[in-house]
């Protein structure tokens, strides 16, 4: 037996002259292509970019803070144990989780918004419902769901427009995945530095959601921050009012014996004397210590509050984030060129000897007798 091996040589001439030989082709194919992804491209609206950027306070900042507390703790006599060692449990990387929440994402839906170079004004909840533009087959495919759902479900209910965020409509539900998409938040976790950034169709909803998203953040932190805080300064209060309004009645009572038995000797109006300015004696010990507690959560309200530096405000952008419809039109074109060049070298037969095969797959291998 004797065997045989059929091996083909190709240059990058005659690559060259197989794409002069289906020129025309070429032509057909990437106008074709050309004209077919500029119209998709051109479906498709503007859209814009708008990012803020803050520095919240550290929990160093916290231990500070909490080592001042416990310096006029220590003045005014009370001692409040491991105060000065407390960290902030609310680390940064944790906001995006808060912004995340349903709570807050229904929080933006009442946000009064305009768009460019209009006079109505709407809430974001209606912008994102009805104000979106689509591209021509999103329309198509909607206006199907719409009808197909309108044949099924004829009689259907008017949903509320309250927003209750234990159960929300399908509607509400809706816009809210709209919204998770337009509004992100991330945490460099090097510099700790809060990164919020919103996409929008048009530029002026973008930077005045940018700056409301950034208000409602430090709003919603703030309160998270110092809601023990508050429930202990609203306790304080309340202890406060009650002694304060003991220690009055006991010093009124006093007051009055004393004012009334000025002239009396007798041991019993002495005896009773001494009772009441005992009780007053204690009266104002509590109401000293409670005055001094409600001004020590009053100071962990301010210490609890966070602080935050704005590095980089909300502008409204004039260039838009995309899409980008060039480099798109260019990517479809690329496609379509390898497309037809793999084509027309396996129509001429250089494709497999490309890769080091034989044109045929029954040339590879002869096998004679």
């Amino acid at each position: 037996m004797i065997m045989e091996e059929k091996t083909e040589k190709l240059s990058y001439k005659d690559l060259l002259n197989d794409v002069k030989k289906h020129r025309k082709l070429y032509y057909k194919v990437l106008s074709v292509t050309f004209v077919i992804s500029a119209f998709l491209m051109l479906s498709i609206p503007n859209y814009y970019k708008c990012t803020v950027m803050l520095a919240p306070e550290l929990s160093s900042m916290g231990l500070r803070s909490s080592s001042t507390l416990s310096s006029l703790v220590s003045s005014l006599g009370i001692n409040l144990g491991g105060t000065g060692s407390s960290a902030d449990a609310i680390l940064p990387t944790l906001y995006p989780d808060l912004m995340n929440s349903v709570t807050f994402r229904a929080s933006l839906f009442p946000v009064k918004v305009q768009r460019e170079n209009e006079d109505s004004v709407m809430t974001y909840y209606d912008y994102l419902k009805d104000g979106q533009r689509l591209p021509w087959w999103s329309q198509a495919m909607r206006a199907t769901i719409g009808a197909v759902f309108s044949i099924f479900a004829p009689d259907k209910t008017q949903e509320s427009d309250k927003v209750n965020t234990f159960k929300l409509t399908k509607e509400q539900t809706a816009v809210m995945k709209i919204l998770d998409k337009k509004v992100s938040c991330d945490v460099d976790v090097r510099t700790m530095v809060i990164i919020i950034n919103v996409i929008d169709q048009d530029p002026l909803i973008c930077a005045t959601m940018a700056d409301s998203v950034q208000s409602k953040l430090q709003t919603f932190i703030t309160d998270y921050r110092t809601s023990k805080a508050r429930v202990d300064l609203e306790y304080n209060k309340k202890l406060y009012a009650e002694a304060k309004d003991k220690y009055e009645k006991a010093r009124r009572k006093y007051a009055a014996f004393s004012d009334a038995n000025q002239k009396v000797f007798l041991e019993r109006i002495r005896s009773e004397q001494t009772e009441l300015q005992t009780e007053l004696s204690i009266r104002q010990s509590a109401y000293t210590q409670i005055a001094n507690q409600l001004q020590m959560a009053e100071a962990k309200v301010q210490q609890e509050t966070p602080a935050f530096t704005t590095l980089q405000p909300a502008t409204v952008p004039v260039k838009k984030a995309g899409p980008r419809r060039a480099r798109t039109c260019l990517f479809f074109l690329f496609l379509a060129f390898l497309g037809t060049t793999v084509y027309v070298f396996r129509k001429e037969g250089h494709l497999a000897p490309l890769f080091g095969l034989s044109g045929d797959e029954g040339d590879k291998c002869h096998i004679q007798s």
